[in-house]
């Protein structure tokens, strides 16, 4: 997973940016075939705001949250993140049922 990380009045630290990824890497348990994360930083006053854009085959997820802490921020981007995805792998899971031809014939009563 391609993991872009990027800061709106706010400097991206390599403390910061390390955290990102160790929380947003636990979305790599659940469903491993996210293509690119884009993750977008803010501060406004006293408001933190964490976004994420996640492009899977065919989709783009997108969530965000705001906190008084970054950290709070990116803690909580991270969980809905992961049930976004949970939620998106279930969706797309195999519903294929067998066909009618395949499927054994009940005894006829006599």
């Amino acid at each position: 997973m391609n993991l872009h990380i990027t800061g709106r009045n706010l400097e991206v630290t390599p403390a910061i940016r390390d955290y990102v990824h160790a929380k947003l890497g636990r979305l790599d348990k659940h469903f491993d075939s996210v293509i690119d994360a884009q993750v977008i930083l803010s501060v406004e006053r006293v408001k933190h705001t964490a976004e994420i854009t996640l492009r899977v085959a065919g989709k783009d997820l997108h969530c965000s949250d705001s906190e008084e802490s970054l950290y709070a921020a990116i803690d909580l981007l991270a969980d809905k993140a992961e049930r976004l995805v949970v939620k998106h792998k279930s969706k797309t899971g195999n519903h294929a049922h067998q066909p009618h031809k395949r499927m054994e014939t009940a005894p006829t009563a006599e």
